[in-house]
């Protein structure tokens, strides 16, 4: 279960399942996660592997005060918008979790999702959400993958290959239907070469062609969507019309850089050393000469960076960690108040929180939420928001 869905109804009298019980419910809504949500006997139960409106059989696996976990048995009424999946691993392998929807209606679901979350926990409107902006290749997108090897004592074996759904285990994978063919390539190699031990994760990855990217720093891992998600930031940060650019989480430098040319000055800031030499390296190479890079955490550099611009002609980029910012980065933005602020997160819950937080009592103002479906069939997505100084 996702831990951003709240049961807040009383449970008090209302009769639990017991685990290991068949039950019959109509899936209500799919949460963020993934997961169906059902009622039994008006008892919260989710289940994998659904649709919204699908009225299925299930098995429960674990009950909890507010609802119940189960496995699905089978489908009864179909959805009309189900399909069969591509990819022979989906419902046991942890990796994909959309495969058995149609792509424009994951799109719709996670566009739902993103709403109902932004009210929720933010308090915004949800006509602030955009349309989700749909990836032109919704399979062999993947640029970096984890492949995990893990003993087997039964099978005196090692397993290579991803974590099973819901589970610690690994199950072996020969092909990955959203990777890049040149990772599925790597995929055999490493099983003719394991490591010497389980619980070892490989990374593969595909570097860009154009950009330094040390093995372990972070860039984005769908080069398909990427020049749609570039085009969407500079659109964002041209409109406001600042002269200066401060870009945080920076990695390599990639916004900083591909914005460069509309900023008068900009800096980036990294606490991944390697990733800030890698930042300058691709600085001296794109010819980004109106900037800088320094290693650094935000939280602890931010407060100087934003003494050197005049804050009412500055943008500030934000592209945090899963677990959102800083909360002492996100009090130095509402006491200096540059003009703009550009958030850029692949967790919708940490960004609808640290949104709240930076619009409380009106500092800033949301003007838009740009979903953008960087990892099709899965549960995650890429958001870009514009926060705007009141």
């Amino acid at each position: 279960m996702n831990d951003t869905l709240e049961t807040t109804e009383t449970t008090e009298h209302i009769t639990r399942p017991e685990v290991g019980q068949i039950i019959k419910m109509k899936i209500d809504n799919i949460a963020f996660g993934g997961e169906g949500v059902g009622r039994v006997d008006g008892f919260v139960v989710f289940a994998p592997l659904v649709i919204e409106n699908e009225v299925i059989e299930a098995k429960i696996i674990e009950v909890k005060k507010n609802f119940a976990r189960s496995e699905l048995v089978k489908i009864i009424t179909p959805s009309q918008i189900r399909i069969n999946a591509e990819c022979k691993y989906f419902g046991d392998c942890g990796g994909c979790q959309y495969q058995h929807i149609r792509y424009e209606d994951q799109l719709k679901i996670k566009q739902k999702q993103i709403t109902d979350l932004f009210e929720r926990i933010g308090g915004f409107s949800g006509n602030k959400i955009a349309p989700v902006i749909g990836c032109p290749q919704t399979f062999n997108y993947r640029n970096r993958i984890l492949v995990r090897s893990q003993w087997n004592g039964k099978a005196k074996k090692l397993l290579v290959g991803f974590r099973k759904r819901n589970s610690h285990w690994v199950v072996e994978i020969n092909k990955c239907k959203i990777a890049e063919p040149g990772l599925n390539e790597q995929i055999p190699e490493v099983r003719a070469n394991p490591p010497k031990r389980g619980g070892i994760k490989i990374n593969l990855r595909i570097p860009p062609e154009d950009w330094v990217v040390p093995d372990h720093s972070f860039f984005q891992t769908n080069y398909f969507i990427l020049p749609k998600m570039v085009d969407k930031v500079r659109k964002i940060f041209q409109s406001n019309g600042s002269e200066y650019l401060i870009d945080t989480y920076c990695g390599v430098g990639f916004f900083a850089i591909e914005l460069a040319k509309f900023t008068k000055r900009f800096i980036g800031v990294e606490s991944d050393k390697l990733a800030i030499k890698a930042a300058k390296e691709n600085c001296m190479k794109f010819g980004a000469k109106n900037g800088d890079f320094i290693e650094g955490r935000t939280e602890d550099l931010l407060p100087k960076l934003l003494e050197k611009f005049s804050p009412n002609k500055t943008s500030v980029i934000l592209d945090p960690p899963r677990k959102g910012c800083a909360p002492s980065a996100i009090e130095q933005l509402r006491k200096v108040k540059p003009s703009q602020i550009i958030y850029i997160s692949c967790h919708p819950a940490t960004l609808a929180r640290d949104l709240n937080i930076l619009c409380a009592e009106g500092v800033y103002r949301l003007e838009h939420v740009y979903p953008v479906d960087m990892f099709p069939h899965t549960q995650h997505i890429e958001c870009i928001t514009d926060l705007r100084l009141n």
